[in-house]
């Protein structure tokens, strides 16, 4: 689908006034459209419906805010504008379980009993034929590092949260405890700590420890020691009618074709803010890009926000969080995160989302690459377009770092 000239420019028009430009404590800006250029000929075909995408590198920032929230409505996308990010929830939870490392409440190799009792004897599934399952006793001890870095054997959800039920789900289908004893009542998939299987399961056990050691439910934990510290007000696991009035609506890839509106996925069902939705540490916490910006360059400084507060021990972040924490030769994962099995001053480490969310960041560096839609399917055409535009953006401010126009924003 092939705009013409005039819907074209009202297009462009729009897209000038789309927030971009308020973006709160902005950082210097680098005057650079590489990412907005390469994205555009996608929402000016359909195929994108919006997105957001910022490029960061200490202290230097390119901020694009291309197409639309939502189409049908020609409503501009964002930086305030609220959006599911999925699994990156499972970052949230390693910060959570971090903390409680470094006031020394908790060590990462604690066995998982200690704190939820009903994970003292374990059963791994041996074999399934004919509808039979051999279930053998489980040898090792299921540890908080392994539930943290997908070791630990448990499925992608529990039986609960699985199918296309109304209350299933990432945010729905049981409060976290009982999660964790519907988990612990399971065969689990093979002996903890000998294979990786991505599992929301896991961290949400994480989670559950984090409400025993501290007597709070998570999200309140969370809330109290993370978001409010950071000044991320627009992040909650249920967005208020008003703020779902800026929400980023979902849509469905289609092959040389614009982008189709999907309202809602079976994992993530309306009401987004209903009586279903219980927090989930697997998946499930809204918030907007300039929120997500705060938790993300906080682990790029070592703990520290941009406004000041220290949330992480620079330590703390750099051996926990920022390299992996499993087994060598199970590729790299620390706590909620993906990071490297080996860190490097070429190591980036963060976290992606279902609906092709996704921010990293190296501390080395201080750079930072965030990215926000709500699709679902492929293909994904832009990916190397936006690839393209990220290696042009590190590269210009690397050439320019120099020039009186950097003058005052490198540290």
């Amino acid at each position: 689908m092939k705009l013409p000239r005039k819907g074209m420019l009202l297009l462009a028009a729009a897209l000038l006034l789309s927030g971009c430009q308020s973006v709160k404590d902005n950082p210097g800006d680098s005057k650079t459209t590489f990412a907005k250029d390469a994205l555009m000929p996608f929402v000016q075909d359909g195929r994108l419906p919006g997105a957001i995408n910022v490029f960061y590198k200490n202290g230097v920032q390119e901020t694009a805010c291309v197409g639309y929230a939502d189409v049908a409505a020609k409503r501009p996308i964002t930086m305030n504008d609220v959006y599911m990010q999925c699994s990156q929830t499972k970052g949230f939870c390693g910060v959570t379980i971090a903390m409680l490392i470094e006031e020394g409440r908790i060590s990462l190799d604690d066995p998982v009993s200690k704190y939820l009792p009903e994970f003292k004897e374990l059963w791994v599934l041996a074999s399934s034929k004919n509808g039979v399952k051999t279930l053998v006793k489980a040898k090792n001890t299921l540890t908080i590092r392994m539930v943290m870095n997908h070791t630990g054997g448990f499925p992608f959800e529990i039986c609960a949260k699985q199918g296309n039920i109304k209350g299933g789900g990432w945010s729905g289908g049981a409060p976290l405890r009982q999660t964790a004893a519907i988990a612990a009542a399971s065969p689990l998939l093979f002996e903890p700590g000998t294979r990786v299987q991505y599992s929301n399961t896991g961290i949400d056990i994480g989670a559950a420890v984090v409400e025993v050691v501290t007597g709070q439910p998570w999200d309140e934990f969370l809330k109290e020691r993370v978001l409010i510290p950071l000044g991320m007000n627009s992040t909650s696991f249920r967005p208020t009618d008003r703020q779902l009035e800026t929400q980023v609506e979902m849509y469905d890839c289609v092959k040389d074709a614009p982008a189709k509106y999907r309202r809602q996925n079976n994992m993530q069902q309306r009401p987004y803010n209903g009586p279903h939705v219980f927090p989930s540490a697997g998946a499930g916490l809204w918030t907007t890009a300039n929120d997500q910006l705060k938790f993300y360059k906080m682990l790029m400084n070592l703990g520290a926000g941009e406004n000041g507060v220290r949330i992480l021990k620079e330590e703390t972040v750099r051996e926990l969080l920022a390299k992996s924490t499993r087994p060598k030769g199970m590729g790299g994962y620390s706590l909620g995160l993906s990071a490297p099995e080996t860190d490097r001053e070429d190591s980036w480490f963060g976290h992606g989302g279902a609906w092709g969310t996704s921010c990293m960041v190296n501390w080395h560096r201080r750079e930072l690459k965030l990215w926000v839609v709500q699709l679902c399917g492929q293909p994904r055409p832009w990916d190397k377009a936006r690839s393209a535009a990220e290696k042009q953006f590190f590269q210009y401010v690397i050439d320019n770092s120099g020039a009186d126009a950097y003058t005052g924003r490198l540290k």
